[in-house]
């Protein structure tokens, strides 16, 4: 893909991704007076232009390759099924969380929500990381030609650790956006995550040579000592 081509298809889809999250919230809470999600937007979006931005520069394979993402993209029905019910739920964090700020169903002190935007930023970081370690991180479940097995790093800790920190970052999100009960649709997309890895797992071992063996070195898939 030309350069060209690949940084106006990477703008679009963020700007795609920051419109559906701002009308996720502002729509529910009905004002655009919701200053938690205007400040949850700018933690999330500088850096992911970061990264965007390192990834065009330093490895524009991983940037292209995560660029195919959504039912569409996935090879499999399962996993169709899968991104359809992520889709879902991710959206819904940001709505109920709105909804929950907008009628107070909560009552999340103002300093837990910087708290969670903290973390939030946390989660890029070792999101950056992620990405920096490992060029055949697609966005959707194949074996790229080529493709090696990565157990360095993070990945010597964790098989999955893009998962773990993306947990991380909707785990704080919504105390980030003033809200305790849109940790319901987070816990229905970690769900979701989990069932999601636990079938990449079969694809990769049955098509990817020495991911069994690593899996038997590299005994938990997102949480060390739990899961």
């Amino acid at each position: 893909m030309k350069n060209s081509r690949l940084l106006s298809k990477s703008i679009a889809g963020m700007l795609f991704l920051l419109l559906a999250m701002a009308l996720a919230m502002f729509l529910p809470y009905g004002s655009l007076h919701y200053r938690l999600a205007w400040l949850y937007l700018i933690v999330f979006f500088v850096p992911v232009l970061f990264i965007t931005a390192y990834l065009f520069l330093f490895d524009k394979h991983l940037l292209e390759s995560r660029l195919a993402v959504g039912p569409v993209a996935e090879p499999t029905v399962t996993q169709k099924l899968i991104q359809s019910a992520a889709g879902v739920a991710f959206i819904g964090v940001y709505i109920l969380s709105a909804l929950d700020y907008r009628y107070k169903w909560s009552d999340v002190p103002l300093y837990l929500s910087y708290v969670g935007d903290a973390f939030c930023v946390l989660a890029f970081v070792f999101l950056f990381y992620v990405f920096k370690a490992n060029t055949f991180l697609s966005a959707t479940i194949e074996v790229q030609e080529e493709q090696q097995v990565i157990s360095t790093g993070l990945y010597g800790v964790v098989r999955h650790p893009m998962y773990t920190g993306a947990l991380v970052l909707l785990f704080f999100t919504p105390l980030a956006l003033g809200s305790f009960w849109g940790l319901v649709a987070v816990m229905v997309l970690a769900a979701v995550i989990i069932f999601r890895a636990i079938d990449e797992e079969r694809e990769l071992k049955a098509k990817l040579t020495g991911y069994e063996e690593y899996c038997n070195k590299v005994r938990f898939r997102l949480i060390p000592f739990i899961f």
